[in-house]
């Protein structure tokens, strides 16, 4: 039977599929660690220091009886939670249970696996089957049910199966829905082919029959290695059976084709639903839709729309948002009138989603006043936007190079009880800084800081990128302090911004400058790496050769493009404003003095050349001949 070996037993189970779970050794028990609370951390002791614990300080019923009242109660507050899809408070009221000293019983440790399943907490499954051995429980046949559950679903089928063995040399028959959980593990570790061997292990079973779910599980099990034939082969091997396929069975076929891009096939499925009397429903459509959209033929997805009207199924809001949003993508004004047209005439009214995406189709191709009509459109209809909408109008004012226009919807959003997030507050910021007035961007930043919203990566570059056009780079280079007053770590990308800075004034030592101390940092974190891996003797001969390389080095020179990922996560909020003083920037507390550093590749020796102040930076504006290529493009998300 290949997989199918009954020689391993239940208490020792096999745990080289089982990732991370650790090994459970006699006369301890381990209780699942219960992550998120401390208190939980240290649940390890032995099965008689554990009885001892509960003598001492626990449940009087609870050591007479198999449980008592309380632990009743609790099991089935933790089953109803569960079925609620709130395992995490069943395991919390499972801990409370330890806590007030009572004994967990059979049917708790049952529950709490069912919980921590659902979680995908699998590393517990081993601890919970010794916690009941330790504690003289014997396992039900919903416990071990659960059991192979917990396996199946973790994709470890070979403890599922010694499970299921063991299950049965206690007494106790396996019923169909411990089939139907094999079959569904087997699907999940891409061995459909096993799955097909216990639908053969069924039928030499005299009292388990195969039903409507292990035909299913077994189509979807095919589907998801793309084997479709092989899917069809088990829908035509179920009829013959006697068992007709439901809409699930064909939604689940029409998905593989779908995903395949095969949408002529995946419409087919739909007569033949017909031809075996299953009625398709909004589902079956919309995985064809979506598939349509998805390939980019937006016009055979609104032919397929008004073939829903004919089957009965109305599209839905999403349906038309997907359709809108494809034809936009196009520019096809008309698809998008025709499909406003269809949704009226089904009686679908559109959302903020719908409004929106119409309207960045107008900001994205420059007309503004469209946006806005759109804007207002949606305003009048009683749908409060979104920040996304109002995001979509301060890009749109940008690029039209409205600045004023789009700081005004901060103001209109806050009215509005909405509140701006960092990616408006930047977009605004970016505006000024194209526009050259680098004070309005500045208290645009304050403003920011007031509303309590943390500048990111983002923010500061846009900065940096704004006074470098501006021609000031001794204020970009000031940014990278302000940054570490944020708790936000500058990256590469960010340090060539403002180098780039300094050499579009001309001023080519200092941009060498900010570029050797970089090397250098990264040449102590390439060193420290190193040190943690290499013996020291290697180590000191790799030094010794990339010393001597840089003595012929070339200093580093700029590239003429600078780019940036502007990538960046929010900081903590820091009281006060930034101030971007006209003094000189000292190099003292520049955030690239700081530090230890060793040589680079790419930079000689010798000192650090002194910060020249703005004047003198001024004076020598017409001494560089040829200027690299400044960043002119506008961050925006």
């Amino acid at each position: 039977m290949g997989e199918f070996d009954k020689e391993s037993a239940f208490p020792r189970t096999s745990k080289k599929n089982q990732a991370g779970t650790a090994t459970i050794k006699k006369r301890w028990v381990a209780l699942p660690v219960k992550e998120n609370n401390p208190d939980h951390m240290n649940q390890l002791r032995p099965a008689s220091e554990s009885m001892e614990f509960q003598r001492a300080t626990g449940c009087k019923f609870c050591m007479t009886k198999d449980s008592c009242r309380t632990v009743r109660s609790r099991t089935k507050l933790m089953n109803f939670l569960v079925e609620k899809g709130k395992p995490q408070e069943a395991e919390s009221i499972f801990y409370s249970l330890i806590e007030g000293g009572h004994k967990p019983s059979l049917i708790s440790y049952t529950t709490l696996l069912a919980a921590l399943t659902m979680q995908k907490r699998f590393d517990s499954i081993y601890s919970i089957i010794s916690q009941v051995e330790e504690n003289g429980m014997n396992p039900d046949s919903i416990f071990f049910n659960a059991v192979i559950n917990a396996f199946s679903e973790s994709g470890n089928m070979e403890s599922a199966m010694e499970t299921f063995w063991k299950m049965q040399e206690n007494g106790m028959k396996p019923t169909t829905s411990t089939y139907n959980t094999l079959i569904k593990g087997y699907g999940i570790a891409g061995k459909p082919e096993e799955s097909v061997k216990l639908l053969e292990l069924m039928s030499q079973e005299g009292n388990v029959k195969p039903n409507l779910r292990t035909y299913n599980v077994l189509v979807r099990a095919w589907c998801n290695k793309k084997r479709i034939t092989e899917a069809w082969n088990v829908v035509n091997k179920m009829i013959a059976s006697g068992i007709q396929p439901d809409v699930v069975t064909y939604n689940t076929i029409a998905t593989a084709y779908a995903q395949k891009g095969a949408l002529d096939q995946a419409e087919g499925v739909i007569l033949e639903m017909q031809n075996n009397g299953v009625q398709p429903n909004e589902r079956t459509c919309g995985i064809i839709m979506s598939g349509y959209c998805k390939e980019g033929r937006i016009r055979e997805a609104l032919r397929f729309a008004y073939r829903m009207k004919e089957l009965g199924i109305h599209p839905n809001l999403v349906i038309f948002n997907s359709l809108i949003k494809g034809f936009v993508a196009i520019m096809d004004r008309d698809g998008v009138d025709e499909v406003l047209n269809l949704m009226e005439e089904f009686g679908v009214k559109p959302d903020v989603i719908t409004f929106s995406t119409i309207m960045n189709a107008w900001s994205t191709a420059g007309f503004m006043e469209k946006c806005r009509e759109i804007f207002d459109d949606m305003v009048k209809a009683g749908i409060e936007p979104d920040a996304h909408a109002y995001s979509i109008l301060a890009k749109g004012y940008v690029r039209a190079q409205e600045p004023e226009k789009a700081e005004e919807l901060l103001t209109t959003m806050i009215k509005s009880g909405l509140q701006p997030n960092v990616v408006i507050f930047t977009t605004v910021i970016s505006g000024w800084c194209s526009a050259g007035k680098m004070d309005y961007a500045v208290r645009v930043f304050d403003k920011m800081c007031q509303r309590g919203i943390s500048p990111n990566l983002k923010t500061f570059e846009t900065l940096i990128w704004g006074f470098a056009e501006a021609r000031q780079p001794w204020k970009a280079e000031e940014i990278l302090q302000i940054m570490t007053e944020f708790e936000v770590q500058p990256e590469k990308s960010t340090v060539l911004l403002v180098a780039e800075a300094w050499r579009a004034t001309g001023m080519t030592k200092e941009a060498n400058r900010l570029l050797g101390t970089m090397n250098r940092k990264e040449m102590t974190s390439r060193k420290e790496a190193l040190e943690k891996e290499i013996p020291v003797g290697n180590l000191e001969k790799l030094y010794q050769k990339q010393t001597e390389g840089v003595l012929y080095s070339n200093i580093l020179q700029i590239p003429s493009t600078v780019t940036s990922d502007m990538k960046g996560s929010p900081a903590p909020l820091r009281k006060g404003r930034m101030l971007l003083r006209d003094a000189d920037f000292p190099v003292e507390s520049s955030w690239l003095a700081t530090g230890s550093m060793s040589l680079s590749h790419s930079c000689k020796f010798g000192l650090r050349l002194p910060i020249i102040c703005r004047k003198q930076s001024q004076a020598q504006h017409g001494m560089y001949g040829q200027l690299a290529q400044s960043c002119t493009a506008v961050f925006l998300n």
